[in-house]
């Protein structure tokens, strides 16, 4: 089965297949799966969910619920890295996909990736385990003279670099530095609201915190839903 038919095939069963982050053109040689889900994490992730890349943006489909029907009317994983290459190459006229996100090797690369591992049960082995690293799973972030910084994740995943933080009682700033280009604010109820940063700009706000636990999140849509909040310990 051709990328043809493989599009008409997911088409067929409803699957709006445009990779709302990714725009790419075909490469060649022998895939990198390694770098193609680390350029997933990174650039497609934020919209897309994948179980396997452990995303879980919703700007765009699911694409693990996208490919479950033509898989299981008997299309080919091989077929899929035509299907994804058609639809990221020619999106919907409506997408919010930009354009020419990744391209040539880094865009076969992708599209090989999501290929081999959309609605696959289990996880990610080997190499590919290690390939990114978890979210929120860095050194808890410590108040220093009255300013806290919790900066967002900056490959683009939806998280902050630690989900857990610890401050003494007080005026404190909430700071946070966002160098990916996918927008995130921080928020404590309550208590306040960075502004929408990227591309490595800085949010803050500055409240008044008693002793007792708190939950920092991103008001972006979708972003505290796929798990980017935290909390925060006052002591």
């Amino acid at each position: 089965m051709g990328p043809r038919l493989a599009l008409a095939g997911l088409a067929a069963v409803g699957a709006t297949l445009a990779l709302a982050s990714c725009s790419v053109q075909s490469g060649g040689g022998n895939p990198d799966v390694v770098a193609g889900k680390q350029l997933f994490v990174s650039k497609c992730g934020s919209c897309h969910t994948l179980a396997r890349a452990e995303t879980k943006g919703t700007v765009g489909p699911n694409l693990d619920e996208a490919f479950q029907r033509a898989l299981k009317d008997g299309m080919e994983r091989s077929d899929f890295v035509g299907a994804v290459h058609g639809w990221i190459l020619h999106p919907n006229q409506n997408s919010p996909m930009p354009a020419k996100l990744v391209e040539g090797q880094d865009a076969y690369d992708v599209a090989n990736y999501v290929a081999q591992s959309v609605a696959k049960p289990g996880k990610d082995t080997g190499v590919l385990a290690e390939a990114v690293k978890k979210p929120g799973t860095g050194k808890p972030a410590v108040e220093s003279n009255g300013t806290l910084q919790i900066d967002a994740d900056p490959t683009g995943q939806l998280s902050y670099v630690t989900n857990k933080a610890t401050a003494t009682a007080g005026q404190i700033t909430i700071k946070m530095q966002n160098k990916s280009g996918t927008p995130h604010d921080i928020v404590i109820d309550g208590k306040g609201k960075s502004q929408q940063v990227d591309n490595g700009g800085t949010g803050s706000f500055t409240a008044d915190f008693p002793a007792g636990s708190f939950t920092f999140y991103c008001s972006v849509d979708g972003h505290r839903a796929a798990g980017m909040e935290g909390k925060l310990t006052v002591k």
